[in-house]
């Protein structure tokens, strides 16, 4: 399985993956016949060797022709854009998840429906490049899973269209909600909101560098110019290497609650998950003077723990919270598609020594699908289910 990793140690943007995609092997002539497709007038790209603290990398560019006009747009402007691209149906699909996370942060930052959102510099014609050159690039290499570092975001403020603003900035903090990063103390913008929306879309996990036979090794420059490292997004291409699953450390939380209204209770679950929880389980069991009560066990990371334990708190009547750390085996997985008689499912597959054993579509997908075609989640899921266990799989 052709895997990405990308190694964010000093943040990530949509030119510096596009740069180190470049340097690990996508050749520069098929993104400029991408990027004419596209039909913007006044731009051109290019890409040029940089020595970042004593690292050669790519730097890519878009030069825009001055007299350019830039109007600020709608998604649905940028979506129009996007389907002229010569390039697979699979890439411009996920080029608009990426735009479509984007607007989604922005509508929440601002307080607005999705479609009246106006993209300001991600609507500039070097982000919607940059966006659909990446994307371009990322399937132009055959790559079937991508993982992430943590991410590296800087420190202090940055200024835009909407004025001064912290960084990361908000629409970039939106973003990077449920993904582990840190500011790294480096007083600048080192992950964008173009770089945070390629990584979370892109991402099938956000971990340390994995075991993997690197065949090709990509350095992308920014733009930055940092007194004590590189500012360069590192990548390997490679295969991941057969080893006995990964042990990882989860934190366990548990209580038990016997003085609530159980209607009340329906709604810690939702609160949990929506804040990273791993996983919630609420069972009815007996306790002291035959009471019946409510047992809550919550999965979740470490660095989480106390968050999730605020959040019971604040839900329930508990006065005391038991928790401890437990280390689990984790199978590898990757996410792949089917195609059902109503439209494409996330599939989760799960392998044990490269050999696939566990599949499981992906149920919000067959939810919405129920509603968008009138028939019912079981038919849909049934479908993506039988279709997996046949090797089905759609072409990326």
């Amino acid at each position: 399985m052709k895997t990405l990793y990308l190694d964010c140690f000093c943040g990530i943007s949509g030119d510096m993956t596009v740069g180190a995609l470049i340097d690990a092997g996508v050749e520069l002539a098929y993104l400029q016949t991408v990027a004419a497709s596209l039909n913007l007038g006044g731009v051109k790209i290019r890409a040029d060797k940089v020595q970042k603290h004593g690292l050669q990398a790519t730097h890519y560019q878009v030069v825009i022709d001055p007299d350019t006009v830039q109007p600020h747009r709608h998604l649905k402007h940028i979506i129009a854009i996007i389907q002229q691209a010569d390039v697979t149906d699979l890439a411009k699909e996920s080029a608009i998840a990426v735009f479509e996370k984007i607007a989604h942060a922005e509508a929440a930052m601002h307080g607005l429906p999705v479609e009246k959102v106006h993209f300001h510099e991600v609507g500039a014609l070097d982000s919607i490049l940059d966006i659909v050159l990446a994307n371009a690039a990322l399937h132009r290499l055959g790559i079937e899973c991508v993982l992430c570092s943590p991410l590296i975001t800087g420190t202090g403020t940055v200024t835009c269209d909407h004025g001064v603003m912290p960084v990361p900035a908000p629409a970039t903090a939106m973003l990077l909600q449920h993904v582990p990063w840190s500011s790294g103390g480096i007083p600048c913008e080192l992950v964008t909101p173009t770089g945070a929306a390629l990584a979370v879309s892109w991402a099938d996990d956000f971990v340390s560098m994995p075991s993997m036979t690197v065949h090709t090794i990509g350095y992308g420059a920014g733009s930055r110019d940092l007194p004590d490292r590189s500012n360069v997004l590192r990548v390997f291409v490679g295969e991941p290497v057969s080893r006995i699953p990964d042990r990882e450390t989860i934190s366990v939380l548990e209580t038990t609650v016997d003085d609530m209204n159980p209607e009340l209770m329906a709604l810690l679950t939702p609160a949990l998950l929506e804040a990273g929880a791993r996983d919630v389980i609420i069972a009815p069991v007996s306790v002291k003077k035959g009471r019946t009560a409510q047992h809550v066990t919550v999965l979740t990371d470490p660095e989480k723990a106390w968050q999730m334990a605020k959040i019971i708190f604040v839900y329930t009547t508990t006065l005391g919270i038991r928790v401890h750390e437990e280390l689990r085996w984790v199978l590898k997985r990757e996410v792949r598609h089917v195609v059902t008689p109503w439209g494409r499912v996330r599939v989760k597959v799960g392998f044990l020594e490269n050999v696939e054993t566990a599949v499981s579509p992906e149920f919000d997908d067959c939810y919405a699908l129920a509603i968008s075609r009138n028939t019912t989640a079981r038919a849909v899921y049934e479908a993506a289910l039988a279709a997996a266990l046949k090797g089905e799989y759609a072409h990326e």
